[in-house]
């Protein structure tokens, strides 16, 4: 088991049970990002229409800034970043209504 912090921020917590920030004991088979965001739609992600507020083509949908360990994930190799124990994996919506 890995142990990683996920944080759901600028109104993406309404996906997750309201719940900003998880720690978690994520699987050995959870071996990267690509993983991991498998993992949060399998087990986080209650209602499964949110999943299209989340995703969008096989990836983060855009408008969502994803960062590893507050490094964008664009320079991490996106989805295929291995992850390691103490890893914060943060999506933040930049989309609001209003």
């Amino acid at each position: 088991m890995v142990k990683v912090r996920v944080e759901f921020l600028g109104g993406l917590d309404v996906i997750v049970n309201k719940q900003r920030v998880y720690d978690l004991d994520v699987p050995s088979q959870v071996e990267n990002v690509g993983d991991l965001i498998d993992y949060i739609i399998e087990n986080l992600i209650t209602n499964k229409k949110d999943v299209e507020v989340f995703i969008e083509n096989d990836s983060i949908r855009p408008g969502i800034i994803t960062l590893i360990n507050d490094t964008d994930w664009e320079l991490e190799n996106e989805k295929e970043y291995v992850i390691e124990d103490g890893d914060v994996i943060s999506f933040t919506s930049t989309l609001h209504g209003g």
